[in-house]
């Protein structure tokens, strides 16, 4: 008897199926808009063919590298020149054409909601019995014009102008993103109060980088300049919250080597990111950062002493219960299993944990403060708009900035780096700068 295995496509599977489609669906739409364009605004027909010929190679060039020169190994840790002339623009024009297309569904789908709340107001209102008029109709139209076909192209030319603008902003978007956003640095203090702190503590500033993602577009020249300012900002300790690489394993030599400048007097820690599950770098970046005197924490705790008094720093790996990521790793059942015996009680206890979904357990369990990253702040936002516009508000509630839950804290830090996009917008690189106090 033979069984028959019935084989499924698993979630990340189908996003990124659903993705490739839109990709491609986009790319159908924009180089069908652009030719009309052509067509439309130039006459000449020998310059309209060189237009063609230099679209069709320039295009072929980007895409040919952006297929199987984005993701090669090793990655480059520096800005070189394909970075500048095939990868950035590559990813620029994806981010734009991409996200032009979904703003034109978008308004697509508003202008058929539009028209059949038109249609079914205009047929209820047909539907009603004729009453005599005893005034003179008014005109229809616009302003009395009484040519409704006027009103109707005018309504129409307003809508394509306002469709024209709404495709071309995510361009917009990510130039800004590509050449400001992204190293538009912010340093953020926040303050941090623990009724029960150490009198030794009252002041004592907390430093937290998280998501370097070294790359050609977060060079480890640039993370040295990140780390200058850092230890310019003069803090007592560091925390580093994860994803110091990306997808290439040899670059966590690079970004180690960046982030051994960190100075502080008690001491540099950290935890490990998604990103280092990925490319298999745990264990051996762990080696790294601890030769260089780094100490990361990987479910295990150091107390952090100061005239006698004590502070509890706990670290873990990343952890995760949803249905996404490579080779199954990294998923629990239950956020920070074996966290309780870390904990040091009637002291204050501090979580560094790269996924900040596992800040709910943590407040349950009675951690006083969590630091988290792994959101990006939600890289590309719209947040000055709605709050609810952030990609990152799909994973987790928590993308960025400061939450209380009875009584217990979390800050989820924008990070330095960025994935996928070498585009940043309304969500600027971070270094937060954590004033412990005991005043609430």
């Amino acid at each position: 008897m033979h069984h028959v295995s019935h084989s499924w496509v698993s979630p990340p599977d189908l996003v990124f199926l659903s993705l490739l489609l839109l990709i491609i669906a986009s790319q159908v739409f924009w180089i069908v808009r652009i030719w009309r364009w052509k067509q439309k605004l130039l006459q000449n027909k020998a310059l309209k063919r060189w237009l063609d010929v230099i679209g069709a190679v320039v295009y072929a060039l980007l895409f040919i590298h952006g297929f199987f020169g984005v993701r090669r190994t090793p990655s480059p840790t520096r800005l070189t020149l394909a970075a500048v002339l095939l990868e950035g623009p590559f990813l620029w024009w994806i981010f734009g054409s991409l996200f032009g297309f979904i703003f034109y569904l978008l308004i697509k789908a508003c202008g058929l909601f539009l028209h059949a709340g038109l249609w079914l107001a205009r047929r209820l209102r047909s539907r009603k019995p004729a009453v005599a008029r005893l005034e003179p109709a008014p005109a229809e139209g616009l302003n009395g014009t009484g040519n409704p076909e006027s009103v109707h192209l005018e309504r129409r030319w307003f809508l394509e102008r306002a469709a024209t603008v709404f495709e071309a902003a995510p361009f917009v978007m990510g130039a800004y993103g590509v050449f400001i956003g992204r190293l538009n640095l912010k340093v953020t203090h926040q303050r941090i109060a623990f009724p029960h702190l150490p009198r030794s503590f009252e002041g004592f500033r907390i430093l937290q980088l998280s998501d370097l993602h070294i790359g050609p577009f977060m060079t480890a020249r640039e993370i040295r300049r990140v780390v200058d300012i850092s230890n310019r900002l003069q803090p007592e300790l560091v925390a580093l919250t994860g994803d110091y690489v990306t997808w290439d394993a040899s670059t966590q030599y690079a970004v180690v080597d960046a982030l051994s400048g960190l100075r502080a007097p008690y001491g540099v820690f950290g935890c490990l990111g998604n990103h280092e599950i990925y490319t298999h770098t745990q264990d051996s970046i762990t080696r790294l950062f601890t030769a260089r005197g780094i100490r990361i924490l990987r479910q295990q705790q150091a107390t952090i002493s100061c005239r006698q008094d004590f502070i509890n720093l706990i670290g873990v790996d990343f952890q995760t219960r949803l249905g996404f990521g490579r080779h199954g790793r990294g998923y629990v059942r239950d956020y920070l299993e074996g966290v309780d015996r870390l904990m040091m009680p009637g002291w204050v206890n501090i979580l560094l944990s790269h996924n900040p979904n596992t800040f709910d357990r943590a407040a349950e369990l009675g951690i006083d403060l969590s630091l988290a990253g792994h959101t990006h702040g939600g890289q590309v936002a719209l947040e000055f708009v709605s709050v609810d516009i952030s990609p990152a508000r799909l994973i987790t509630p928590y993308v960025r900035g400061w939450f209380q839950k009875d009584g217990k804290q979390l800050y989820v830090n924008r990070g330095i780096g960025t994935i996928a996009f070498p585009i940043r917008f309304d969500s600027p690189p971070e270094i937060t700068v954590y004033h412990l106090t005991r005043q609430a």
